[in-house]
């Protein structure tokens, strides 16, 4: 992306965040969002309908043997009979679905939506289909009447568009953000008259991440339920490197996992010099949430981008209701939430995801663990997302379990993580790397050396920067040096070809034996050790005499000093 590119979007999104950002005094983040988000969609499905019918009016009158599309002027009697017959053939939803755009209902288009609403409220705005004249009630009907609408003509969509009735909110605040969208396009972006080459899915998936992060930020730390940040996110997508098979999210949030997938698939393909759109066909996306309205927004996030997802019949608790018991994935991510203490129920004493040992009722992280790991294939790899007590606690079974995990050899790396990464807790975190084939024996990724019990430790604590006063963050380079470690070891070599060597301070080898000497306890700050700090090249005895030299003297100097201060303080007639 170009600087003119970079611009355009920052511009973007600040003009919409303002926008979107009015509402606050009206509503909190936890709803307002989902208006946002709502007419964000709205708007960009409009924008890419009239794209596509632009283009069929181009294909229309373009006179060509090899263009179906054509349609010939001279077979009709008028200009008014050949324009109403283009106008009939613009209506025709094949032409739409042929090229993934979603079908816009005409009561759903955005200029129909920003024309009626700035109807006064009860003008008649249609008649239905009983010839009854149809009033406009409210700007938040009209919006929940266009999502009734495309969620109707739209299978895919089907019960996945928040309506906004709910939120009671003024119309006049309503309007004033319609307006404000109305200015913007998400086709053929131009910036100071430059036009750019940014595409419609480009800029809205821009634009959609920014506003999930900005919400996680203003919703503090509810917002982090649904909202991984994008480095963490992009670490672990990069370090798993899910170009192919079934990829599973058990804790998915907003979707965030997936959609980095699909950007790795596409600079994947674009490395090995595929088609991003074939190699994406390899890919297959479940998904299980338990809000209602995040389940909804993680489905609105693959809809947009054009991802097919299973995401279950509906959102459900991930432990009682498991929406794919049958599911053996190859790749697993997540991010629940750390320790949690109501998550226990009766029903899951004896339940068979619990093979390296019952967790504890108060405390959920090994259940999630164990639950990933029962619906991981036999040649699959997972990242786990956990608070770092996991990798040392020894309370309620959960010593016991990590024991069982290592002495399985599933543990393949650990990876410290430096604090204030997230919005929503201050917790130290790590992520857990786990695999079934260190071997690999099974599977068909053939570059993988045998890492047969070993386990990498990486210290990342010191990597980072502090983008905000409260927020770090990874840089590319952060990401790079953390991945590279991981591939290195894995692979016996990194990008370049140089060995896999371990780094004092930030990464480590170790073997069983090497674990077990720390009675399982698995902080990679035991491994790796301190980093060596240089020589001075001053020899000890010599630095001793010149540092005690130069202490004497500020003695001394701090002896006059203290004379000259009595001194005065009796010329002003204190005693001291």
């Amino acid at each position: 992306m170009n600087s003119l590119e970079q611009k355009f979007l920052n511009d973007l999104d600040d003009k919409l965040w303002k926008a979107a950002d009015k509402l606050r005094s009206s509503l909190d983040a936890a709803n307002y969002k989902h208006i946002v988000l709502g007419l964000i969609f709205l708007k960009y499905v409009s924008d890419a309908f009239d794209e596509r019918q632009s283009e069929l009016k181009d294909l229309f009158a373009q006179a060509d043997d090899h263009n179906i599309y054509y349609m010939p002027r001279d077979q009709y009697d008028t200009e008014e009979e050949y324009q109403q017959a283009i106008a009939d053939e613009l209506e025709i939803i094949d032409y739409y679905q042929e090229k993934n755009v979603f079908w816009v209902p005409k009561a759903a288009r955005w200029t129909t939506l920003q024309n009626i609403a700035a109807l006064a409220i009860g003008s008649i705005i249609w008649q239905d289909e009983h010839g009854q004249d149809v009033k406009l009630r409210s700007i938040s009907w009209l919006v929940d009447n266009a999502f009734d609408e495309i969620e109707k003509a739209n299978p895919k969509l089907k019960g996945i568009l928040n309506r906004i009735g709910q939120y009671q909110l003024d119309n006049d605040k309503l309007l004033d953000l319609i307006n404000t969208f109305s200015d913007t396009s998400f086709t053929k972006p131009e910036y100071n008259g430059e036009k750019l080459s940014l595409h419609s899915k480009d800029i809205l998936g821009h634009v959609y991440e920014y506003f999930l992060g900005q919400f996680a930020l203003a919703e503090g730390k509810q917002g982090g339920q649904y909202y991984t940040p994008k480095s963490i996110v992009t670490l672990i997508v990069e370090m798993l490197q899910p170009y192919k098979g079934r990829v599973y999210d058990p804790a998915m949030g907003s979707g965030g996992f997936f959609v980095s997938s699909e950007k790795f698939i596409e600079q994947h393909a674009q490395e090995k010099h595929y088609k991003a759109s074939e190699q994406k066909k390899h890919i297959s996306i479940y998904g299980q949430e338990s809000n209602p309205t995040t389940w909804k927004l993680a489905a609105m996030n693959m809809a947009i981008r054009g991802i097919d997802f299973n995401f279950g019949k509906k959102n459900a608790d991930t432990f009682l209701d498991d929406q794919h018991p049958d599911l053996r994935a190859d790749f697993v991510m997540a991010n629940p939430p750390f320790n949690i203490k109501d998550w226990w129920h009766a029903s899951l004493e004896s339940d068979v995801r619990w093979k390296y040992g019952t967790p504890p009722q108060g405390n959920a992280n090994f259940a999630w663990m164990q639950h990933m790991l029962h619906h991981l294939s036999p040649t699959g790899s997972m990242a786990l997302l956990l608070a770092n007590g996991s990798m040392s606690s020894n309370t309620n079974n959960e010593g016991e379990i990590r024991k069982n995990l290592i002495e399985a050899d599933l543990v393949e790396c650990i990876v410290a993580l430096p604090g204030q990464l997230f919005t929503n807790t201050q917790i130290p975190a790590c992520i857990w790397f786990l695999t079934k084939d260190k071997k690999n024996g099974l599977s068909l990724d053939k570059k993988k050396a045998n890492r047969e019990g070993k386990t990498l430790f990486i210290d990342a604590r010191n990597l980072g920067y502090m983008k905000d006063r409260v927020l770090r963050d990874f840089t590319d380079a952060d990401i790079a040096k953390i991945t590279d470690a991981l591939h290195a070891w894995q692979q016996g070599e990194n990008f370049e070809g140089e060995a896999y060597q371990d780094e004092k301070g930030f990464c480590f080898s170790a073997e069983l034996k090497d674990i077990q000497k720390h009675d399982y306890v698995l902080t990679p700050g035991r491994y790796v050790g301190a980093v060596e700090q240089e020589e001075d090249g001053e020899p000890f005895a010599e630095k001793m005499a010149r540092l005690t030299g130069q202490l004497k003297q500020q003695f001394a100097e701090s002896a006059v000093l203290e004379s000259e201060i009595k001194k005065n303080l009796k010329g002003l007639g204190y005693e001291f």
